[in-house]
């Protein structure tokens, strides 16, 4: 049996944060799905899995009540829920950058496609940054890309401060896995002066998903939050597994962690992922 695990997000003014918790609570459960979905006032952010008709009626259901017609979404499919249980937040932010008062419902940057995303990783003028964290980076990125080496999304503004700056990078191109970090980035670098930023619509997963590989300019497997651990071009299943010592995502050619130095067993579940 196949399972589906959709991704989405949505950046949109959000009222009665409670009443809709409850409801997209409810209807979650009917349908037996498993994932997460946080809210805020300023939009939603949701991974979740289940049977395809379950996942289409939750969905369903959050369009229609945030009064919309679609969410961009990614899909995939799997043999096994990479979930454990059900989380139903309100947050102050669905992505955590630390500074609510950045908001994209109230400027951001310019959605770039996959296609498009080809020709800026390749003009020099164009500084290019990956906003995700160091040790997602660490098993793979776009060639050319600039890693901030940040340990979560609330130390970018601290790389910006110190790094770019709005007369010497005034152009600048950032991604992220599903397009929510970079969306939100862009809207942060505009608030800072930055006139031409750009962000890879649908971030790494829809770019995997869309680009044919001998057309493709990323390089390696693309870490997601869930029990498939990483992806590869078409979204299929990776081989990177997590250390059973501290979580850190490894290839199954490391026969010790080099991170907590831990032996990796031949039998690692994870292993089974791939």
């Amino acid at each position: 049996m196949a399972y589906q695990v959709t991704t989405f997000y949505r950046f949109i003014a959000v009222e009665d944060l409670a009443q809709k918790q409850q409801a997209w609570l409810d209807v979650c459960q009917a349908q037996q799905i498993k994932g997460t979905i946080l809210l805020a006032t300023e939009g939603v952010n949701a991974t979740i899995a289940g049977q395809p008709r379950a996942v289409a009626a939750v969905v369903s259901k959050i369009q229609q009540d945030l009064g919309i017609d679609q969410v961009t979404r990614r899909d995939a499919w799997v043999e096994t829920i990479p979930f454990q249980r059900l989380k139903v937040k309100i947050k102050p932010e669905i992505v955590t950058l630390g500074l609510p008062a950045v908001n994209p419902n109230d400027q951001v940057g310019t959605y770039v496609d996959p296609h498009q995303w080809n020709q800026l990783l390749q003009d020099p003028t164009v500084t290019v940054i990956d906003t995700r964290n160091d040790y997602e980076v660490a098993i793979g990125t776009f060639q050319g890309a600039i890693n901030p080496h940040t340990q979560n999304f609330r130390s970018f503004p601290d790389y910006v401060q110190h790094h770019l700056d709005p007369q010497q990078t005034p152009k600048v191109a950032m991604f992220c896995t599903g397009g929510i970090r970079c969306e939100k980035a862009t809207a942060y670098l505009r608030q800072q002066g930055f006139s031409e930023v750009y962000h890879l619509q649908g971030g790494i997963l829809h770019y995997l998903e869309t680009m044919p590989p001998e057309t493709s300019l990323w390089q390696g497997e693309c870490f997601v939050f869930d029990g498939r651990v990483a992806v590869q071009n078409g979204l299929q299943v990776g081989s990177h597994f997590l250390c059973s010592g501290c979580g850190y995502p490894l290839s199954p050619a490391d026969a010790v962690c080099p991170h907590c130095a831990e032996a990796v067993a031949p039998d690692h579940p994870g292993l089974k992922q791939g």
